[in-house]
Formats: structure tokens, sequence, C-alpha cells
């Protein structure tokens, strides 16, 4: 064991970790950029065994403690913990897999650091769902699946060893695949210049005749493969953490100018109350008691981070709206929520929100 490794979310190597990512967050701008130094502090820290089971190599946080983790780190560098988060996704579909040799053969790689695996699967859940050809189709063949298509959305395809993929047969049952990122008929398209978080290196990967062996398979083919197992829990518990993370970053900032400016002493403490109630509510639901619909913590979170990114920029005035000043940075980064993993029913509370109309 190392002794820079997070044992738990209480150690105060998390608090170094973070002072760390949060040195070097304003550097990742442009689709240029990738954390690949943060991510390697990250695995020095031991971050990566957090989510995996003791039995598998991994420290086996439980789930309150894994959202505990989450906060500080989306606090310090939301583009270095939204990468986390798909690479996590990666290696938890891995884990559950019944494909034993699979596991044995990528995870102890994944959680030292050595390599790198995401996910490519929006394409089963919120994204693309209005096509009536799949986005990326998988046709039986001897010996496994051709796969012809594409996934829009993919983080950091190009630094990725293993891609953990999400496709679907003509009859429209789906599956699982963990294939490697530079095998024949994969090309990782140029990452999407975004409103924020663009050095998450988010763009499409596209699959032309690619051969994919049923020794890669990871689950499936199935009816909705995405419903069991862990890793997909769209716009649940995991997207809410990191837009809280994101809002307690905010909510610091303006603690900071509390203690200069008296203005800012009244509002503060409203955005204190609401984040704290939040944040109990996120670990009740994160410990298995929860108090309150996860959608309903989806709703809160989104509305809070959109104020409280704002009202920091406020605070901030002129200086804030520089590119390279945490406020604006924080600003756009807040935006993400209304479109990463957003169902439905979060989109209509958010709308009626900003519409100002009651819930």
């Amino acid at each position: 064991m190392s002794s820079k490794e997070i044992i738990t979310p209480d150690s105060t190597n998390l608090a170094a970790l973070c002072a760390q990512l949060s040195e070097k967050a304003n550097s990742l701008q442009t689709a240029q950029d990738w954390p690949a130094q943060q991510l390697q502090n990250c695995a020095d820290h031991g971050v990566f065994r957090w989510f995996i089971a003791q039995e598998q190599g991994g420290l086996g946080w439980s789930g309150d403690d894994v959202v505990r983790g989450y906060l500080e780190l989306s606090a310090a560098c939301l583009t270095t913990t939204f990468v986390i988060t798909q690479r996590t996704g990666a290696c938890r579909r891995i884990a559950s897999s019944k494909n034993e040799a699979l596991k044995q053969s990528l995870l102890p790689d994944l959680l030292s650091g050595r390599t790198f695996a995401t996910v490519g699967i929006s394409h089963l859940t919120t994204s693309r769902q209005h096509l009536k050809k799949p986005a990326l189709l998988a046709t039986e063949v001897d010996g496994g699946y051709k796969l012809d298509g594409y996934s829009p959305w993919v983080t950091g395809a190009k630094a990725s060893d293993t891609l953990v993929i999400g496709a679907s047969l003509e009859d429209r049952r789906q599956m699982l695949m963990a294939v490697p990122a530079k095998e024949n008929g994969i090309e990782a398209g140029p990452p999407a210049e975004l409103v924020g978080l663009s050095a998450s290196q988010t763009g499409p990967v596209t699959f032309k005749g690619t051969f994919c062996p049923h020794e890669w398979i990871l689950d499936g083919p199935r009816e909705d493969v995405m419903k069991k197992g862990k890793g997909a829990n769209t716009g649940g518990l995991e997207t809410s953490t990191l837009a809280v993370g994101l809002s307690t970053a905010a909510y610091r900032f303006l603690v900071a100018q509390r203690e200069k400016r008296s203005e800012f002493v009244q509002p503060t403490e409203h955005f204190e109350a609401e984040l704290e109630a939040l944040k109990s509510d996120l670990l009740a639901a994160a410990a298995g008691e929860p108090q309150c619909d996860p959608m309903q913590i989806r709703s809160r979170a989104n509305s809070l981070v959109l104020r409280i990114t704002q009202a920091a920029l406020s605070s901030a005035k002129g200086a804030g709206y520089l590119q390279s000043h945490d406020v604006g940075r924080w600003c756009r980064e807040a935006l993400f929520f209304l479109v990463w993993s957003c169902p439905s029913n979060v989109l209509s509370a958010n709308l009626c929100e900003l519409a100002r109309i009651e819930g």
C-alpha cells in the first residue's frame, strides 16, 4: 500500500490530492488538453480502487463513502472527475460481468492506473433513441458479432486502451462488449469543443465492420441490457453528486467573499442551508436510506449548481468573466448538468423552474 493511498474519504491524502487537482484545473480548457497528469495523480492515490469490491482488488467503498469522495474531487476539478466517472463506469461493467477471463485480464491494470477504459453507452439510454435504426448495430457472424455504426459520446476514446461499448441487434436486443480501442475498424473522431469540459475529449467513435468475438462480450444479448448491473444509473446519484461538488466549490468562493463584503452574508447563508440539506439527502440515498426520490435530488442539484455558480460570478464581478478565472469556468461547467444523462422528468423540472412555473 502506498503512503499516498486514500483508504477512506476522511483521509488527509484526499485533501492533498484535491489541492493538486484544483491547482491545475484551469489548465484544462480545450479539446486539445487531456488530464493525463491529474489521472496519474489519482492512480497514485488509489482513487480507481474505491469503486471495486475488495475481492476483486479494490477497496470496496460503500455508496455514501464514494459520494463523499466524489464531492471533494468534483469541487477540485470537474473535468478530471467526470473522466473518472466514465472510467469507473467501464470498470464496474467489467467487474460485474460473468466473463471471468475478461475480468482477470483487464481489471488489475485498470485498478492500478496502468491502463485506461471508457464507456460508449449513451445511445442505449438517453442519446439517439429517436432513430429507427440502431446507432451501433451488431450483426451475428461466425465466432461473434460484426459492429457497424457509431457511439456519439465517448469520453477519452483517443487515450483509451479498452472501450466498453453498447450495441443493438436488428431485433432490438442489446449487448455490452469490452473492445480493444485500437482494433481494426475503430476510429475515434476528433473530440468536440464543448461549452465546458472540453478537455474530457468527448466525441464520436465509429465502427466499420469491427469483429467482436464472443470472448469480449460482457453482457447480453438481451433486452434492456442497461437495466441491470452497476454503472448505468441514468440521471442518478453520480451525476447529482458531481453537480453538488461543483456547487460546493462555488459556495466556498462565496464564503471567502463574505468575509470582505457584508452584502454577501444573507445570500451565502441561504445557499449554505440549501447545499447542506441537499448533501444530507444525497448521502442518505447513497447509503440506501433515501429521504426523497433520486430524480428530485437531481432536479434540486441542477437548480442549485446553476444558481450558485452564477452567484459566485456576480460576486467576482468583471474578473470572474475572464476565461482564466475559476468562477467563469464553473458557470460553463454548470450548464453541463442540463444535458448530461438528463431524463425527461428532470428536463421538465428544469424548464418549469426556468419559466418560473410552480411544480
